[in-house]
């Protein structure tokens, strides 16, 4: 579906964002009066918002001049656009939760404020921790950090092995054994279980044939790229790109290991025995009511071994009224103290605390063995999700032109083709 009357593209609302901060931008209030804080979250976990208030009492305990701080979870699937909203219409929060694939036109566009010179000022934050692979996304034109990687989160596989079971197939520990853990094998006992069993195979979690960049876990196996280094040219054409969606489609349409468009599967309610998602899911597989379930790496593709990764960023928003108070409460939110607390959700960027170790006492649900196996090395050695300045733009059209693709009959080669055409003109811009 695409926008129409009431489109508003990120790179719009942050370009009105930057106007506004070149002539009347809002600035920190004179008097003394306590300031109310607000910060965008998409999370509406009652566990991560307790911990994110646990915080914020602390903070607010020592700072008689922040009166309260209000963590306001947005919509995952339009957090960007309701975000970029309240910019353009003068309601912007004073800090907000940033994805990877905005991150370019958030920092790039001036909107956020750049935070080293508070880092550096805060006692015993250490800047110099904190990863620069981590950092690079964030980093604006002037080498400084414009927000601050909260989250630094791979893609990783988990396996129902009680379904894998039931369906007469290998777990995933015996597919790894055997030397058969790559996508061709995922897709062999996937189609296995859905005959067997009527669930599904491999879901790639918040793809739902809507957010094509997620599948940047699968085509990630045959070493393909959405557009060139630079990101001036369009590559979703390439022989690598067309081969993973040729994977995709017969997964989908003729092997019948992926839920194919319109049909919905959960791994956490019980619905599949593969899921590709972000690690800090984790934390569903308590409610889950799966017995047995296996955490394993991205399966290997014909380009071999690889690792993704999604990132987010938190920023202080230098149009809203307090600036200076917001960036002083990201310093505190952020310290090594509290990037310990937030790793039992969200892996930190501070390499002192990636080690199976720490992470581990952050988070019961893994071993330390799954830790320093599989989640540790693929943080030091993932690629980050695709990002474009203009990304709400290119979302739109790829996901339009895309939507050939998703029939029986699809002309693979062809409509990865007009996903070119589509948005070339945009990537040059």
């Amino acid at each position: 579906m695409r926008m129409s009357a009431m489109k508003l593209s990120a790179t719009a609302a942050l370009a009105v964002s930057a106007l506004v901060l070149s002539g009347c931008a809002a600035g920190a209030s004179d008097d003394d009066t306590p300031v109310s804080l607000r910060m965008t979250v998409w999370t509406s976990n009652e566990d991560q918002l307790a911990m994110f208030d646990e915080i914020a009492d602390a903070y607010i305990a020592d700072h008689p001049e922040v009166k309260s701080i209000t963590f306001d979870p947005l919509d995952f699937e339009s957090y960007t656009t309701t975000l970029t909203t309240q910019l353009a219409g003068g309601n912007p929060p004073d800090m907000a939760w940033v994805l990877e694939n905005a991150a370019p036109d958030f920092v790039s566009s001036g909107a956020l404020v750049p935070l080293d010179d508070t880092l550096e000022a805060t006692k015993g934050y250490d800047l110099d921790d904190l990863s620069p692979s981590a950092t690079e996304l964030w980093t604006d034109a002037d080498g400084q950090l414009a927000a601050y990687p909260f989250s630094t989160s791979p893609f990783v596989v988990f396996a129902n092995d009680d379904l894998l079971a039931a369906a007469g197939q290998p777990t995933a520990a015996q597919l790894q054994a055997d030397g058969r853990w790559n996508w061709e094998s995922i897709s062999e006992v996937g189609s296995a279980v859905n005959a067997t069993t009527g669930k599904a195979g491999f879901v790639v979690r918040d793809f739902d044939y809507t957010q094509w960049d997620y599948l940047s876990t699968v085509w990630g196996g045959w070493g393909a790229e959405p557009w060139s280094k630079d990101g001036a040219t369009c590559t979703m054409d390439s022989p690598e790109m067309v081969d993973a969606f040729t994977f995709l489609h017969d997964a989908a349409f003729t092997a019948k290991s992926m839920p194919g468009p319109g049909t919905a599967a959960d791994f956490f309610a019980g619905e599949a025995a593969f899921t590709v998602t972000q690690i800090s899911r984790a934390s569903l597989l308590g409610e889950s009511g799966i017995q047995n379930w296996e955490l394993a790496p991205l399966p290997e593709g014909p380009d071999g071994d690889y690792s993704i990764v999604g990132q987010a960023g938190v920023g202080a928003l230098a149009q809203a009224e307090h600036p200076e108070q917001s960036a002083e409460f990201i310093a505190y939110f952020t310290n090594p103290e509290n990037s310990a607390k937030l790793a039992q959700y969200f892996p930190p960027a501070r390499t002192s605390q990636l080690d199976a170790a720490t992470l581990s006492a952050a988070n019961p649900v893994l071993t330390e063995e799954q830790l320093g196996d599989i989640v540790v090395p693929a943080i030091e050695n993932g690629e980050v999700r695709p990002s474009h300045t203009g990304s709400a733009e290119i979302q739109q059209e790829v996901r339009s032109a895309l939507d050939a693709l998703w029939v029986a009959d699809a002309d693979v080669e062809g409509t990865l083709g007009d996903v070119c055409a589509a948005i070339d003109p945009l990537l040059e811009q």
